[in-house]
Order: C-alpha cells, then sequence, then structure tokens
C-alpha cells in the first residue's frame, strides 16, 4: 500500500497489506492475550492508559506531524485533535472504576443479588482517518480498560498514525498482543467480518456501516455504528451577535476542512437577518489562509482523498442548475494536491444534492426561512439524525426546536461539538449505540447477575 501526501502527492511509505493468514495470526494472539488482561485488578488497567496519556502529551509534535503528513489537515488541528484525546482519556480515567465496579442490588434476606461487569473478549475498532486519535479513543481506550483485546484497523488514509498508538500503548506497559493493527484496505476490513470477534466497532459511511451490520449479524455480538450526517443549524432573528454567530458557524462548517460527521452541513437563516449573516459568514471565510499543512496560520489544507474532490464538483454543479447561487469558491485549485476552495452557496434547497447528501467538504449551502416551523420541517428532512442545532437569544424558543429534532445531539448557541460527559450517538442513518459517558464505557462490557444463597 502507498501512503501519499494529500498535499503535495509525493509518496510517503509503502506498506505491506496483511493477508488472510496474518490476520489469522493477529487474532490468535489476541485471543491468547486477553484473559491475563482480563484478570488484571482494574487500577493495573488505568495505570497503563495512564501512562499512556502522558506519552500522547510528550510526544504529540512528532505525532501531530505524522498525522499532517498523511491525512492533510494543519499541525495545529493535529495538535488539537491529539488534546482533544487526551481530554476524553482523563474522563475514561476519573470514571471508569465508578461505572465497572459491581452492583449490590440485594443486600438483605436469604439470596443476595449482584451485577458484575465483564469484558466483552476480543474486539473489532475499524475506524476513521478524519479524526484517527479521537474516533479511536472512543474505542479502543475503554475497551482497554474494560478488559479486551482490540484488533484495531485504521484507515488506509492514516495507517501510520495507527501504527504510532499502538506503538505508544506498548511503550506505556500494555502487554503484548493485547493491541494488534489490521493493516489493509476495505479488502483487510471485510476479513475481519469473517474472524469470530467478540464486538464490532465502526466508524464511517451509512453504506459500510449498513455492510458491516449485515455481514456480522448473525453472529449475534455487539455491533455499535458511528455513521455520517447531514447536520443542520437554525439562525434565529433575534440573535444578538450576527457577525459573531457567523463567524462561530461558518469554523462549525469548515474545521478540518469540513471533514467532520458533526460538522454543520447545511444553514436555515430567518429571512430577518439572512442578508446580515451572509455577508457576514462570508468574510470570514474569505479571510482564512489556504496552503500546506505546515504552514504558518493555515486553516484550510488539503481534502484527504482525491475522489471527494470530484464529489463536491458534482454537488456544486447540480445545486447551479437547480438554481442555486454560488458566493465564493465552487471549484478546486490549481495545484499539486487535493485542495478544494471554501464554497458557499445561497438559494438553495432540500432537492439539491448539497442539502440532501453527505458533504465531507469544505462547502456549505445556506437557505432563507420564513419562520421557525418552516426551519424546522427543512431540519427534519433527512434520512439523517446526528445533531442539529439552534442559535437563538430565547431558549426556551430554542428549546421548543430542539425537542422536535430526531438527533442524538442538540446544539444550542454553538455547535460541532462533542463532550467526553454525554453519549455521542446518531440516529436512523447516523448509526446505533453510543460512545463517550458511562454509556461509552459500559459498551465494552457485558453484565453478568449474581444470585447468591448461602
Amino acid at each position: 500500500m502507498k501512503i501519499i501526501n494529500p498535499a503535495t502527492e509525493e509518496l510517503i511509505l509503502e506498506i505491506a497489506e496483511d493477508s488472510p493468514a496474518a490476520l489469522q495470526e493477529k487474532y490468535r494472539q489476541l485471543r491468547a492475550a486477553q484473559p491475563a488482561w482480563a484478570a488484571k485488578p482494574l487500577a493495573e488497567r488505568l495505570a497503563v492508559i495512564e501512562r499512556y496519556y502522558e506519552l500522547l502529551d510528550e510526544e504529540k509534535n512528532e505525532l501531530a506531524q505524522t498525522l499532517s503528513n498523511e491525512m492533510g489537515k494543519p499541525v495545529q488541528q493535529s495538535l488539537n485533535e491529539i488534546n482533544g484525546a487526551r481530554g476524553r482519556i482523563r474522563f475514561f480515567l476519573d470514571h471508569s472504576a465508578q461505572y465497572l465496579a459491581e452492583e449490590w442490588v440485594t443486600t438483605e434476606g436469604g439470596t443476595k443479588e449482584k451485577i458484575v461487569y465483564e469484558p466483552l473478549g476480543v474486539i473489532a475498532n475499524i475506524s476513521a482517518w478524519n479524526y484517527p486519535y479521537l474516533v479511536g479513543t472512543n474505542v479502543f481506550i475503554p475497551a482497554l480498560i474494560g478488559g479486551n483485546a482490540v484488533l484495531y484497523k485504521p484507515s488506509e488514509y492514516t495507517l501510520m498514525t495507527g501504527l504510532a498508538i499502538q506503538k505508544l500503548l506498548y511503550k506505556a506497559g500494555l502487554p503484548a498482543h493485547l493491541f494488534e493493527v489490521a493493516l489493509g484496505a476495505a479488502t483487510v476490513g471485510d476479513a475481519l467480518l469473517d474472524l469470530p470477534l467478540d464486538g464490532y466497532f465502526f466508524t464511517g459511511s451509512y453504506p459500510t456501516g449498513k455492510y458491516i451490520a449485515g455481514k456480522v449479524a448473525h453472529k449475534l455480538v455487539p455491533v455499535q455504528l458511528e455513521l455520517g450526517g447531514k447536520d443542520p443549524l437554525y439562525i434565529a432573528d433575534d440573535v444578538a451577535d450576527i457577525a459573531g454567530v457567523a463567524a462561530g458557524t461558518a469554523d462549525g462548517a469548515f474545521y478540518n476542512n469540513g471533514q467532520s460527521c458533526c460538522s454543520v452541513e447545511r444553514i436555515y437563516v430567518h429571512e430577518k437577518i439572512y442578508d446580515e449573516y451572509v455577508a457576514a459568514f462570508l468574510a470570514e471565510v474569505k479571510s482564512w489562509k489556504i496552503g500546506l499543512p505546515a504552514e504558518s496560520g493555515v486553516y484550510i489544507g488539503p481534502l484527504t482523498r482525491a475522489a471527494q474532490v470530484t464529489l463536491l464538483e458534482a454537488q456544486v454543479e447540480d445545486a447551479l442548475k437547480k438554481g442555486a447561487k454560488l458566493l465564493c469558491g465552487g471549484k478546486r485549485i490549481d495545484r499539486k494536491g487535493n485542495y478544494f476552495e471554501p464554497t458557499v452557496l445561497a438559494d438553495v434547497t432540500n432537492e439539491m444534492l448539497l442539502m440532501r447528501e453527505e458533504s465531507f467538504g469544505p462547502i456549505i449551502g445556506i437557505m432563507k426561512v420564513p419562520n421557525d416551523d418552516a426551519a424546522i420541517a427543512l431540519m427534519q428532512d433527512t434520512e439523517y439524525g446526528l445533531t442539529a442545532g439552534v442559535y437563538s437569544n430565547d431558549f426556551a424558543r430554542a428549546e421548543s426546536i430542539m425537542k422536535k429534532m430526531n438527533t442524538g445531539t442538540v446544539y444550542w448557541n454553538c455547535c460541532d461539538r462533542v463532550s467526553a460527559g454525554l453519549p455521542w450517538s446518531g440516529r436512523k442513518h447516523s448509526g446505533l449505540g453510543a460512545t463517550l459517558s458511562h454509556q461509552g464505557i459500559r459498551a465494552f462490557v457485558q453484565p453478568k447477575a449474581w444470585h447468591i444463597r448461602g
């Protein structure tokens, strides 16, 4: 496999894909190592993760450079991601003991009863390229804390980061063969589905998630799917600081080049403030520096995948044919690398691909609406259900709208954020199950009921 720098199109490294025999051997080693790890006191498992937490900070500059080289995000954003991952690890370190402890339900009478939480066993973590530290941390950290072994498949676009994570975990003291990396693209991911694993945790697209769920359904093991979104945002007419809201929501749409599951993907603005909002939004977008990830001050780097440039071009073409107005951008940048101009379209409708299908790039459609009811109807018009946000000075007004959103997350006066203390979940085509929060700790263990008489 060739790892290509998306900013320069230069070859970084070649790595051999795992053969079926190699995957079988990694699985065998994981299965053999897992019982001893599960038998260790929780405090010992936490100590390993605590050291990994420290090493992430000690080696963050080198790790960030590697991530930027292979994935394309600006180095500062790679550093932000690593720091964000450490925040999530801190949550797991501080709260796992509480939620993994045995629970006594009945302590009096002839029969006593308790619940004990035991690891699933050997789980697959099929991870994503857009935030490999963050989305990986959601899975493999609580999985290891819970006593599991992990067969980790990084995206083929962030293989070096996947190997760096493995190296750091072993450096932190994780015993051998508890975290094996499956190296390869789709065929290797498919091969994992045939292994007798005890759970599958996937982050990626709806079509792939649907395929995984169908392929492993007969095993009756836990399957969690963190999938995409077409996340809507409504800007009500009572916001006080329109320019500030425009700048913040532009960042919510374009941070990481729009390559985030919870990026703002469509914006509905009350007609009373529409013109002022759009003007301020455009001013913010046009102020950003585009360039190589290592350049100081760069906000927009290359897209990770070359194919995404073609998809964005198709969305722009479709929108313009259906009456949208191009306010800025709209095409690939004439330079080496997978660069696409930050793109803003107005006069959009929900019939356009731009407003229906996940873009995962630096592009946004902004639509004028006459009232809250119109915004609600348009926000609800989607197959996805990841996040939805409302900006308004009136919480009661925003709360009424948020209650109507069939999404795993809602935002008031903020967007594009994830908190370790809250469950991260999707509805409809945005996924199954939840990571993070206490639910994300218990996702990697199974309850056992004890009836004790004597």
